[in-house]
């Protein structure tokens, strides 16, 4: 096990990567402290319970761990009556959290805000404010802390304050130096990422970073942005999602997993610090050390490695996958490079399932290798993707199931997985789904508690026999992962970066949005050309002009060219029948373009008219 030193001196090597550790105040909180209490003194109150925290944190890998002290400084402790105990509470929580870190990890002190305005703007002068810090940074480091973290700045002039407050005390001691942003990508005094690095650059910061206010998602872009402005080492601390309202409580939802896939992807953006802030907990920090592991030259043996697993033979990592082509017949098909046809039916409305089956049972005659199955398309109330996808099967015809983040927890999803995968369901495309607000129940509620990309983790683990906490579930899922993809994304490096996040997760196929344009999709598979894993085109051949109107305007990610609508708006003109004459034609020119740059095609049969598709294949 590394020392003190040796972790020190990782901290200020720019290629190494340092996890710090979690919330404090959610942990606190979570054990019954009031919130009307001040939780800089529980040090010297309830230090036990703060020792505790510290030592839970040091469990889960954390390497930093930082003093319960963000709030201690003499500006807000006077609003408890505290503010002739400075000393002693930031001298007591160094020592508490060096007890708990022992002589294998580093002490940060803590320091946040003072909650006043500087002058200009307030009455607090720069010079009065930096003698406030420097009195709580004494503090800490005579009880043993090893480097500051100043931290959640939204303004820039009073964390300057605090890095000159730190090199007077101690000049030559490690400065973590983090502002917080809003979802606009700006400090509350209207500060960008780039200004953020660059200012702390141009002081002399050893670590640059950002942390609270926001989630993973958010802090990712703002790391991306900083990144290409400094050379400093960067570090992030996201909190564990966006808080919600719920009975009254604000609640952070993000979950270890999706915690753990973005620390991943942060540290691939440059920031080699991590850890969590409001909303994280040892769980948070446990997976964010074990995602990024891998890309951590120098990281520990896992903690998640459970005497159950070692008993069995299974490393953390798990089991190897069942081979792709022994999962499925879709499978199949895709490992050998065939190539494969699908058709989208939506469930039913209800509990009728007569034409559902005639339709799978056509399909299955005419030789369709599966059926597609939306999960919710468009927020509506269906039948079930699980269910529908198993009355399908009765019929000899392979199901491909959709499955949404958007209405279930992690827990729920991972029931809904296992089962599928004891009762057979083997093909699957992963997606984060429609906001319920486009449906017709703008009232119901979403989850969200992953995404698509971090399903397609858990899924990926479930096919290593492993659950989303790496323990052991026994014999693997055969699950074959899809992911979707959009060709003509609005914003098409963000759907870009995602697809590949999507495939270092696990995708093993990816089905796009309906293709209208096949130069566009061809463009993207350009694109895609370093991480190209089998993609199959999706087609919707258009029954009307009306029909054409609201895919291009009313269904997010879907776009149809001018000419597109134009063909249609004459062809309606003459006829409904000449309508879907010349919608089946343009499916039928778009397959035959894109049959030589896809592995297979994806035929939507609208209005749940089936044997249209099959005119796409020249079936019927």
């Amino acid at each position: 096990m590394s020392s003190r030193l040796e972790v020190l001196a990782r901290l200020l090597d720019p290629e190494q990567v340092v996890v710090f550790d979690g919330a404090m105040g959610t942990m606190l909180y979570n054990r019954g402290v009031f919130i009307n209490q001040c939780y800089d003194e529980l040090v010297l109150r309830s230090p036990d319970l703060v020792r505790a925290v510290h030592a839970e944190y040091v469990k889960a890998g954390a390497e930093v761990v930082e003093t319960n002290t963000f709030g201690a400084n003499r500006l807000k402790l006077a609003q408890y009556g505290l503010d002739t105990q400075v000393t002693q509470i930031n001298r007591k929580a160094a020592e508490l959290a060096r007890e708990a870190a022992g002589e294998h990890r580093l002490v940060a002190g803590a320091i946040g805000p003072l909650g006043v305005r500087l002058e200009p703007y307030g009455p607090t002068s720069r010079e009065e404010a930096r003698g406030i810090f420097a009195e709580q940074m004494r503090a800490l480091l005579e009880g043993g802390a090893d480097c500051f973290v100043l931290e959640t700045f939204g303004d820039l002039e009073e964390l300057q304050q605090a890095v000159l407050a730190a090199r007077e005390v101690q000049a030559t001691l490690p400065i973590i130096a983090q502002a917080t942003i809003g979802p606009d990508l700006r400090t509350a005094y209207g500060a960008t990422p780039e200004d953020v690095a660059r200012v702390l650059e141009r002081w002399g910061v050893d670590i640059i970073g950002l942390n609270c206010s926001v989630g993973p998602q958010t802090i990712l872009e703002a790391i991306e942005r900083m990144a290409a402005v400094t050379d400093c080492k960067l570090s992030a601390q996201p909190n564990a999602g966006m808080p919600r309202d719920v009975g009254g409580r604000s609640m952070y939802m993000a979950s270890p997993e999706y915690m753990a896939t973005y620390a991943r992807h942060l540290v691939q953006a440059g920031a080699k610090v991590v850890g969590g802030c409001c909303g994280t907990t040892p769980e948070h920090i446990k997976a964010m050390v074990e995602g990024i592991r891998p890309l951590a030259p120098r990281s520990r043996v896992s903690v998640g490695a459970t005497r159950e697993m070692l008993a069995a033979g299974q490393s953390a990592q798990g089991r190897e996958p069942v081979p792709l082509a022994e999962r499925s017949r879709l499978g199949a098909k895709l490992a050998a490079g065939a190539f494969v046809t699908s058709v989208e039916i939506v469930p039913p409305r209800g509990i009728d399932t007569v034409k559902l089956e005639q339709d799978a049972a056509m399909l299955a005659a005419a030789g369709v290798d599966a059926i597609n199955v939306p999960d919710g398309p468009r927020a509506q109330s269906r039948m079930g993707a699980i269910a529908t996808s198993l009355i399908i099967e009765r019929h000899g015809i392979e199901a491909v199931t959709h499955y949404a983040c958007r209405d279930r927890n992690l827990l729920g999803m991972l029931s809904d997985l296992l089962g599928a995968g004891a009762l057979g369901l083997r093909n699957l495309l992963l997606i984060t789904g429609d906001p319920p607000k486009m449906g017709p129940y703008p009232d119901a509620t979403a989850v969200f508690d992953i995404d698509a990309i971090g399903l397609t983790n858990l899924v990926a683990k479930l096919n290593r026999g492993l659950d989303p906490g790496r323990n052991p579930i026994g014999e693997p899922t055969r699950f074959v992962i899809g992911v979707g993809v959009n060709p003509v994304a609005i914003d098409p490096e963000h759907e870009l970066r995602r697809f590949h996040w999507k495939v270092e997760a696990g995708a093993e196929y990816a089905i796009t949005q309906p293709v209208f344009d096949p130069a566009q999709l061809e463009a993207f598979l350009e694109s895609i050309h370093d991480v190209r894993i089998p993609v199959i085109a999706g087609i919707w051949p258009l029954v009307s002009a009306r029909n054409a109107e609201f895919l291009a305007n009313e269904v997010p990610g879907v776009t149809v060219p001018q000419e597109i609508l134009a063909r249609m708006r004459r062809a309606n003109e003459k006829s409904k029948e000449h309508a879907v004459a010349e919608g089946i034609a343009i499916a039928r020119e778009a397959l035959d373009r894109v049959r030589e740059v896809v592995q297979g095609v994806q035929v939507s049969a609208p209005f749940g008219k089936a044997e249209l598709a099959l005119r796409v294949f020249g079936a019927q």
